[in-house]
């Protein structure tokens, strides 16, 4: 039985895109045969897994840095091969085994925004080109120089190919396997009463999904709606900017409703219930949220940023909006409203790509092409 030593910097229960997709996969691989032992960093060890998870308290950097490294050191003298879900995590041991990293996006730009070496307003992409400061240089190359130390690459769609490519790392390397979710299970109880429940008024009402940080978008679709009074917004889950946020919505009153961190079921339950789920991100790698939505009914809008047009075909199940342009924003949430009922009816197309049985299939085939 091969062993498969998953490196990770988040986990189930924490929200994320790498936790969620590490809890869908991890029992699918065993399936196929693999022994797995999980490392990665928190403190919520009262969930029951299949597997041994082992949890590295945040604590200060250099004191969780050395114990993530000398748990990781153990893992790998015990593994075949490592299975990386970020970069910058110590994996270092005597033995040199082949390596594999998921990549969802660039932790160097998310690093530098957050710490404001950049501008706020540089997206993803145009960051590729900013010259930025000795801090900025410094972030790129450190990213670069891990990843190309790698044997393969998992990327979860053709735009983050592209952008993986341009950073000087070796096309046979990278491997597109799309994001795929098990199709999440739909409430017993009809839209109608779950909006009745949740004693929502009838109004359009649309709901986003997202870690509430800068590049969310969410201040976006604030200002989108401050304009379009008949329409509600739902903001599900919690993040860094979550108070700056609720600051701008202040003037909408019961308009912009924050729930914080849900449960997935929580979460299900509101996007029957919506007329749509908005996503105005300015990048997203291949959105675990709007498969969630598409598989439970609920037509999307969605920037077009990164590999959200590999999801939603424009007019068909949903509407693409430049991003930023307030305008066209608001166009298509109009578009979204008018068309509701027509959309729904076309959630599942193109759905098939994202065929969970797939997902796990091509990733286990290109980890045992490895050992």
């Amino acid at each position: 039985m091969p062993k498969l030593f998953v490196a990770s910097g988040i986990f189930h229960p924490e929200p994320g895109g790498p936790a969620t997709y590490l809890k869908s996969i991890l029992p699918a691989l065993q399936a196929f045969g693999w022994d797995l032992r999980i490392l990665t960093y928190g403190s919520d060890n009262s969930h029951v897994y299949s597997y041994p998870v082992t949890r590295i308290k945040r604590q200060r950097f250099l004191l969780r840095y050395a114990r993530y490294a000398l748990a990781a050191r153990r893992h790998i003298h015990w593994a075949d091969l490592v299975f990386a879900q970020t970069i910058d995590l110590p994996l270092r041991g005597q033995r040199r085994l082949p390596r594999v990293i998921k990549i969802v996006g660039d932790q160097a730009w998310e690093r530098c925004v957050r710490k404001g070496w950049i501008p706020p307003e540089i997206g993803i992409d145009a960051f590729q080109h900013f010259p930025g400061d000795a801090r900025v240089r410094w972030q790129r190359q450190a990213r670069t120089r891990q990843i190309r130390a790698m044997d393969a690459v998992i990327v979860p769609s053709k735009y983050l190919k592209q952008l993986v490519n341009s950073w000087g790392i070796d096309p046979a390397k990278i491997h597109v396997i799309y994001n795929a979710l098990s199709p999440p299970t739909l409430p017993s109880q009809r839209r109608a009463d779950i909006r009745a429940e949740l004693g929502w008024p009838d109004q359009p009402t649309l709901i986003s999904v997202a870690r509430l940080q800068s590049w969310k978008g969410i201040d976006h679709l604030i200002a989108a709606i401050s304009a379009m009074p008949d329409i509600r917004l739902i903001v599900a889950g919690d993040g860094s900017d979550r108070c700056r946020l609720e600051e701008l919505a202040q003037p909408l009153r019961d308009r912009v409703i924050f729930t914080g961190q849900l449960t997935a079921n929580a979460v299900h339950r509101l996007m029957v219930a919506a007329d749509g789920l908005a996503l105005y991100s300015g990048y997203e790698g291949l959105s675990h949220t709007l498969l969630e939505s598409l598989h439970l009914g609920t037509p999307v809008l969605a920037s077009e940023a990164g590999g959200n047009s590999e999801i939603v075909s424009h007019g068909v199940n949903g509407v693409l909006v430049p991003h930023v342009d307030l305008a066209a924003l608001r166009r298509g949430i109009q578009q979204l409203m008018e068309r509701r009922d027509e959309y729904a009816a076309n959630c599942h197309h193109g759905l098939a790509r994202f065929s969970f049985r797939r997902m796990a299939g091509e990733t286990d085939a290109l980890l045992k092409s490895l050992l």
